[in-house]
C-alpha cells in the first residue's frame, strides 16, 4: 500500500517515512503543499499524511483541491493547533482525521489502519491462499506452517497479490502499490523480486503460485 507524506519539517517527515516503512507501506514524500497537491493527482495513493501548516499551500486548501479534483483519498491532519474551529474548517474541507503534533507513533498507526479499513483500502489481518498465509500486523508469512523469511519489498509485494487473488494486476498497478516514486519504472525489479518469491516459495511446480499473464502481467492462484 502507498501512502504520501506532505510535511515540510524535515526530521518529522524521515520519521513519518523510515516508520510506516518499517510497517510494509510505501512511502512517498512532499515538502510543502503545491508539491504534495501535484503528487496527489498525478498519482495513486491509499492514504495521504498531511501537515496542516505548510510553505505554498496550507493543508485546508489542498484538502479542499483534492475534493475538487474528486480525489477520494483518507486525508489524515497532522497540526500543533488543537482548535475546535480549525478541526470543524478542516474536517468541512475534506479531511477525514485529525492528529494534533507531539503525537505517539502508536496512535497516528492506529488512525492510519483505521482509515484504511473505513475506505476499503486494508483487508482483514491474516490472508490465506491454498497452503500459503500472510499476517499484515506481524508482517509474516507461512507455507504449510512453516516461516517464510522475506524482504520487506518482497512481502508487500505478496501483500497486494494475495489480498487481490485470482485478478491480474498489471506492471503499472503493482508499482503504484508497492514501490515509491524513486523506481526506476524501466527496471526489473518486479520480476526479480517475482522471481525470488518463487524460489522462497518453493513455487516450482507446473501451476505455479504466482502466475504469469503474458502481456498483462501477474496473479495469485491456487488452480
Amino acid at each position: 500500500m502507498r501512502i504520501l507524506v506532505i510535511e515540510d519539517e524535515e526530521k518529522i517527515a524521515s520519521f513519518l517515512k523510515v516508520s510506516l516503512e518499517a510497517e510494509c507501506f510505501a512511502v512517498d514524500v512532499a515538502k510543502d503543499g503545491e508539491q504534495g497537491l501535484k503528487l496527489a493527482l498525478e498519482n495513486t495513493y491509499d492514504l495521504i499524511i498531511l501537515d496542516n501548516i505548510l510553505p505554498k499551500k496550507n493543508g485546508i486548501e489542498v484538502c479542499r483541491d483534492l475534493r475538487i479534483a474528486r480525489k477520494t483519498v483518507p486525508v489524515l491532519i497532522l497540526s500543533v493547533r488543537n482548535e475546535t474551529l480549525e478541526k470543524i474548517d478542516l474536517l468541512d474541507a475534506g479531511a477525514d482525521d485529525y492528529l494534533t503534533k507531539p503525537f505517539i507513533l502508536e496512535e497516528l498507526l492506529a488512525r492510519v489502519r483505521a482509515l484504511l479499513r473505513r475506505h476499503g483500502g486494508m483487508q482483514k489481518t491474516t490472508v490465506t491462499v491454498g497452503d500459503v498465509t500472510l499476517n499484515s500486523k506481524s508482517c509474516t508469512v507461512t507455507k504449510k506452517g512453516k516461516p517464510i523469511q522475506l524482504t520487506r519489498k518482497e512481502f508487500m509485494l505478496l501483500q497486494y497479490l494475495m489480498q487481490n487473488e485470482d485478478t491480474v494486476l498489471s506492471r503499472g498497478m503493482i508499482l503504484e502499490h508497492v514501490w515509491d516514486m524513486s523506481t526506476d519504472i524501466f527496471s526489473n525489479t518486479i520480476e526479480s523480486h517475482i522471481l525470488s518469491l518463487r524460489k522462497k516459495l518453493g513455487d516450482n511446480g507446473k501451476e505455479k503460485f504466482i502466475q504469469t499473464v503474458p502481456g498483462r502481467g501477474y496473479k495469485v492462484a491456487t488452480q
